[in-house]
């Protein structure tokens, strides 16, 4: 049989798994395995692929920092610092109309800075913003809003996990693209800022003002808040300075985080054991996805089906800006169906080759894939972070948290059409520093 053939098998063998509802890393693991057994015409040395692809991944560098940033995260949740760095973003802003909703998205992107989890942020926010916004009066609309799309800014602003999986995956530097993600990042907080700034204008309603705090209050609040501040200083400006490699960073982040936690002493046996196990799982589930996404990719590569692709696309001799947007679109969907990592893992072998195939810069690309399955994290018919916001709020209906996000979606894809008009937003600083990339 023609190996491209096999290699469409292993592709229907892939989706036929996951619509079992088999786990997605063991899904593609099994169908590559299967699909390279079959081009071989022995499965032997298809099955040493479980072990090779195994010690590898286990065994990388790059991906151990996917752990220490879970972890610091965690330390981060039980110290308290998410509630810090909300009392500081609701110090600044609390007394403008709607400044508690841009004081979650402040919140949001400080945590995200330090959590680097979407769900995790969107979680934490819900806890400790929703309360506070709702006892003074605001829209629910607008509060579950702000809080679901302040949510997927941890998936951009550094360290995030996604784009230090998407860098093992396409084999591209993580510190390049943690300096590309900084300006995409802070662009999107300055676009939802913006978006609540222009609903309180249109409708007061949705939005009291609060009274403004004298500057001994704002100045207590950054003075207890000073060990998040001090947090995302060292892990994040540390990389950007050079004084740390992202794997050193990500230690002190995570020892920082404990230490934190621990003279605070909120950190008990039963909470440094969840912590601990809450970091495992992940860890895991996200090892198994990147094990099985290398030997899928492997197998599809052997198969010669991705240059397939290349060339039958080009043959259509659409222009590679319409092959963006229609990949974009793609993403927009898989990203409100399946999880966030799953959409990325199960596109990479197709895609990735065919964005090099038309000249596009990976970094680019990177920095767009994570920022479209970002938006797919807020998008119907599933998106993650509303379905997350609504079993923590089962008295809230599920078309009042989506009434909420669709502004912030608007401003999310003009932020998206931003960066692939301009492809020099994403990639100045890496530029300016002369990164490689």
């Amino acid at each position: 049989m023609d190996p491209t053939t096999i290699g469409l098998i292993g592709m229907g063998l892939m989706l036929l798994l996951i619509l079992l509802h088999v786990p997605i890393g063991v899904a593609m693991g099994v169908a590559g395995v299967a699909t390279f057994g079959m081009i071989r015409g022995d499965l032997t040395p298809a099955l040493t692929l479980f072990g090779t692809e195994t010690v590898g991944k286990v065994g990388s560098t790059e991906l151990a920092v996917i752990p220490l940033f879970l972890l610091m995260g965690s330390f981060a949740t039980v110290g308290g610092l998410s509630s810090d760095l909300y009392r500081i973003a609701q110090a600044l802003f609390g007394h403008v109309r709607g400044g508690l909703a841009v004081a979650t998205i402040g919140g949001c992107a400080g945590f995200g800075a330090i959590c680097g989890s979407s769900v995790a942020t969107a979680t934490t926010m819900t806890r400790i913003a929703l309360p506070e916004m709702m006892k003074r009066n605001y829209s629910e609309r607008l509060a579950t809003g702000s809080i679901a799309a302040g949510g997927t800014l941890g998936m951009l602003i550094p360290p995030s996990i996604i784009l230090v999986l998407y860098g093992v995956l396409t084999e591209q530097f993580v510190k390049t693209l943690f300096v590309a993600a900084l300006l995409p990042g802070l662009l999107a907080v300055a676009l939802h800022v913006l978006t609540i700034l222009i609903l309180v204008r249109r409708n007061p309603d949705l939005a009291a003002a609060g009274d403004r705090q004298p500057w001994s209050e704002s100045l207590r609040a950054l003075r207890d808040g000073w060990t998040a501040i001090l947090l995302m200083i060292v892990v994040t400006g540390g990389i950007y300075a050079g004084v740390f490699s992202v794997n050193e960073s990500a230690s002190v982040g995570a020892f920082l985080a404990f230490l934190i936690a621990l003279l605070r002493r909120r950190l008990t046996w039963p909470g440094f054991w969840a912590a601990l196990r809450e970091t495992a799982a992940t860890t895991s589930m996200i090892y198994l996805m990147t094990i099985g996404a290398s030997i899928f990719t492997y197998a599809v590569t052997i198969s010669g089906l991705p240059e397939v692709i290349v060339t039958g696309i080009r043959d259509t001799g659409l222009p590679g800006i319409w092959v963006v947007i229609l990949l974009m679109i793609m993403y927009l969907i898989l990203g409100s169906i399946f999880e966030t990592i799953s959409s990325m893992v199960i596109t990479i072998p197709f895609v990735y080759p065919l964005i090099l195939g038309y000249g596009y810069d990976p970094i680019w690309w990177g920095i767009l894939t994570v920022m479209v399955i970002e938006i797919g994290m807020i998008t119907p018919p599933i998106g993650m972070n509303v379905f997350v916001m609504k079993a923590m709020l089962p008295r809230t209906r599920l078309s009042t948290i989506y009434a909420g996000v669709a502004p912030f979606i608007v401003a999310d894809l003009i932020r998206l059409g931003l960066l692939i008009a301009f492809p020099a937003v994403s990639l100045a600083l890496v530029n300016l520093f002369n990164l490689p990339h």
